[in-house]
């Protein structure tokens, strides 16, 4: 690789780690220092501060490393931005050790392909989800976030409550609960009484 290589990671959701794409990308070469990664974030959303500064920081010459090319996008069109990014700055992107030069045809052809196949994986996933959904919905399973207060304690609450006897802050420590809840609870029985 000519220039600097310059890593990027990323994982979708808070509970997963960092620590093996960033292994990945410093078995591909980069500099710890160099690697920059944003945790918590999909790759369909754009606004990622971490490819923000991967981008930032490449020069001409340089070379965009990825361990694998849904990391850096999951849409045709961010990968299509991405890459006119990397054209106008004469940075090439390395995907998994195979660097593509996006000035090349050949290489704009494969990392459009490659594009068109990471928007794919995503929206097959997307479809599946959906399935499951409807699927566990269809069994009774899927019923969303449980109450954290059963019906007769939420009953007991709104009795409290409507007693005049506690504030809002006093029923949530009394019911171990946040303030939120005791006025969604308040709210849905007021509700239910209209």
């Amino acid at each position: 690789m000519d220039g600097l290589p310059i890593g990027y990671a990323r994982v979708s959701t808070e509970e997963q780690d960092l620590t093996a794409p960033h292994n990945a990308l410093e078995r591909l070469g980069v500099r710890s220092s160099l690697i920059y990664t944003d945790h918590g974030l999909t790759g369909t959303n754009r606004a990622r501060p971490g490819l923000r500064e991967a981008l930032a920081a490449c020069r001409a010459g340089d070379t965009l490393v990825v361990a694998k090319l849904d990391r850096l996008a999951r849409s045709l069109r961010d990968a299509k931005d991405i890459i006119d990014e990397l054209t106008a700055k004469d940075v090439k992107l390395s995907i998994g050790g195979a660097v593509h030069d996006p000035n090349a045809p050949v290489g704009r052809l494969l990392f459009n392909i490659l594009a068109m196949v990471a928007e794919f994986e995503s929206d097959l996933i997307r479809a599946r989800t959906r399935e499951g959904m409807q699927a566990a919905k269809a069994k009774g399973h899927l019923r969303g976030k449980q109450p954290k207060l059963s019906v007769p304690q939420q009953k007991h609450l709104v009795e409290v409550h409507n007693a005049g006897l506690h504030s809002s802050a006093e029923l949530a420590e009394l019911f171990n609960v946040a303030r939120s809840t005791v006025y969604r609870t308040i709210q849905r029985q007021f509700d239910s009484n209209r």
